[in-house]
């Protein structure tokens, strides 16, 4: 990996995925963070907006007493939708240009339009104090259109 020392210290990556009641997501997720930390020198942590451990904010300030003083928060998701424009920055604490939240009469609760609720399960506070950088979720890639071609070919 070709940055200093000083930046690699300073870095840490965050994976926000949605989480599940299943097992599954949780395992795949792992697997790319697993794949990614070979790549890299910075730490990694997945982190999950619903259902699984460890919550985004928890996540978050794991990697602060790790002496990280930027996060790079990634939203495993191929696409925009709700969870990556408003659900995601508002436990961030982002407001990204979007209308970050619409709580129902009790607050508690964020509902839209697949199917199933978000308790706000957030307790816990985010004590970090550094930069938190959002990218994009991962888009139209060619990797994605290789790894399609891949199970295309493995599927004849």
């Amino acid at each position: 990996m070709d940055t200093n020392s000083n930046s690699k210290n300073n870095i840490g990556v965050l994976l926000i995925s949605h989480g599940s009641r299943l097992p599954y997501g949780e395992d795949v997720i792992n697997k790319i963070a697993e794949i990614y930390r070979e790549k890299t020198d910075y730490p990694v942590i997945v982190s999950y907006m619903n259902m699984s451990k460890p919550t985004i904010p928890t996540a978050i300030n794991q990697l602060a007493e790790s002496g990280v003083e930027k996060i790079i928060a990634i939203p495993v998701f191929l696409a925009h939708g709700v969870h990556t424009t408003q659900d995601i920055p508002n436990i961030l604490g982002i407001d990204n240009g979007h209308d970050l939240k619409e709580q129902s009469s009790t607050g508690n609760e964020h509902h839209h339009g697949h199917g199933h609720s978000h308790h706000e399960e957030e307790t816990e506070e985010i004590s970090f104090k550094g930069e938190i950088i959002y990218t994009e979720p991962l888009g139209a890639d060619r990797r994605i259109a290789d790894i399609i071609e891949d199970r295309v070919n493995d599927a004849l």
